[in-house]
């Protein structure tokens, strides 16, 4: 009982450590220009130090969760739905893992909510509750259907093998066309929402489906062909964006 709970607590310093070593060039940072450039104390130094502290063991649960949980899970439904050996279900799972933990994501309704204030306060749409609502609203769903086709077309590119570049290529190729012809009212808040998509969630289950997924099937490899599904996720959201910019501004 005494070697298990040494071991727990070591494992638990190590992950600590770790955590620390991670947020270690951030701190410098701030301290640097805290002290020799702005030559000003850090505000309330005992809440800072605190706040870093828990900063520190929360992502340090959070890696242990991913590597206990999130990973497994997602690797383990991968091989059960190529088990399986329907396509249709393997595509399905994939467009609903995006949607559903895009469309909840709190950075892109934070983004969305803003977004929908500041179209609002320029006269782009209707400055009435309803109508920012409903804006922000159209925004978070069309980012999800997004990130949804997203990684069921990276699935679908694991399944026959595609190369990768030549769906990035074709993807920025669509974004830059899409630049050229939306508003420009849309173009930053298009390219911002291509980043708040990848999630603390999203980005690790997704990036579990796809090793387990390339694992899974004969002649793919899980280094060539499982990661990919991240850039999609990433870039999809910007044409789509675009284009309801296109549909609401216009």
């Amino acid at each position: 009982m005494l070697a298990v709970n040494t071991r727990v607590l070591f494992v638990a310093l190590k992950k600590l450590q770790g955590a620390f070593t991670d947020l270690l060039p951030i701190i410098l940072v701030i301290a640097f220009f805290q002290l020799v450039v702005l030559r000003q104390p850090l505000p309330q130094l005992g809440e800072v130090v605190l706040g870093a502290l828990l900063v520190v063991t929360g992502l340090s649960l959070f890696i242990q969760g991913l590597e206990m949980g999130l990973f497994p899970v997602g690797e383990a439904m991968a091989h059960a739905l190529a088990r399986k050996g329907s396509v249709f279900w393997l595509l399905s799972f994939a467009f609903a893992l995006g949607f559903s933990t895009t469309v909840a994501e709190p950075a892109l309704i934070a983004v969305a909510r803003e977004a929908a204030e500041i179209a609002g306060q320029a006269k782009l749409i209707d400055p009435g509750e309803e109508s920012l609502r409903g804006y922000a609203l159209g925004l978070r769903l069309t980012v999800a259907f997004s990130v949804g086709l997203a990684i069921l077309i990276g699935v679908l590119r694991i399944i026959l093998g595609w190369p990768v570049h030549y769906l990035i290529i074709s993807g920025y190729a669509i974004v830059m066309l899409m630049t050229m012809i939306a508003p420009e009212e849309i173009i930053g808040l298009a390219y911002d929402a291509g980043g708040v998509t990848t999630s603390t969630v999203t980005v690790p289950l997704v990036a579990a489906l796809g090793v387990g997924l390339a694992s899974s099937i004969k002649g793919r490899s899980p280094l060539l062909d499982g990661f990919g599904l991240i850039a999609f996720a990433s870039l999809l959201p910007i044409i789509f964006v675009m284009g309801y910019g296109l549909i609401v501004f216009s």
